[in-house]
């Protein structure tokens, strides 16, 4: 990794700061954008000139794309893009749920993703080289009560994770999808429960979760193959999650 430079969105907390750390650990260079500018700021001061910090909101379009064509020359050429910045909102019944907290998921965990992607894809191809790693989840994969649109959005990033490769055949550039299962320690159930820190500590109670250490070392493994080597998918769990049997409904 020494030399490479890598493009983290997401890169202020969770999984974003220990893919950050574990690349510039490597000797990687790191482009960490996310919305906190302060946990940046952090997070550079920590880790020195090896950090370029930019605030960035993914659903936004236009700072995607100014954002990218705004990058210093010599941070220009991103080897690695991981694409981790995403959320949950809400655990309701789709025919309860808050349709704020869908257009919010879509347009951070598809559109963001998406545009990202499309920003730093021209520049892979055209020199032979690069990797997109999206950060997925068991979720698009498999359903749960209350997943309805997180769920949707993760199948997205499966499938479009999928035909990137196909549409990259022969570029050079590889793409690998990373799809956790349960992770504690992070935010995640935090903001999925807006704030609510006792409702987001029960879902971890009594229980030994993933960590974003856990993830992040999945990420630069897959990163870190040699050349010839694309890890399409890897789906990682902790032991205490498994499969649970098909819910069956009884009239009384």
């Amino acid at each position: 990794m020494t030399q490479q430079t890598v493009f983290v969105t997401g890169a202020s907390a969770g999984f974003g700061d220990a893919i950050a750390r574990r690349f510039v650990a490597e000797g990687a260079r790191v482009i960490a954008v996310a919305r906190s500018a302060d946990k940046l700021e952090k997070l550079a001061g920590e880790l020195g000139e090896a950090v370029l910090p930019r605030q960035l909101d993914v659903g936004d379009p236009e700072a995607v794309k100014s954002t990218v064509e705004g990058l210093p020359q010599d941070w220009r050429e991103v080897d690695v893009l991981v694409n981790n910045a995403g959320l949950a909102k809400g655990l309701e019944p789709a025919h309860k749920a808050d349709l704020r907290d869908w257009d919010e998921m879509i347009a951070t965990n598809v559109r963001g993703l998406t545009h990202v992607t499309r920003a730093l894809l021209p520049g892979m191809v055209e020199r032979g080289r690069g990797h997109v790693i999206n950060l997925g989840s068991i979720a698009g994969t498999y359903p749960y009560p209350g997943g309805n649109v997180y769920g949707a959005t993760k199948a997205f990033v499966h499938q479009f994770s999928l035909n990137l490769r196909s549409d990259l055949h022969g570029t050079g550039v590889r793409v690998t999808n990373v799809e956790p299962g349960m992770v504690g320690g992070t935010d995640f159930s935090k903001v999925r429960f807006d704030g609510d820190q006792a409702k987001a500590d029960k879902v971890y109670e009594g229980t030994t979760p993933l960590t974003a250490d856990d993830v992040a070392e999945s990420v630069y493994w897959a990163a870190s193959r040699p050349k010839h080597v694309n890890i399409n998918v890897i789906e990682l769990m902790p032991v205490v999650q498994s499969f649970s049997a098909l819910q069956i409904y009884r009239e009384s």
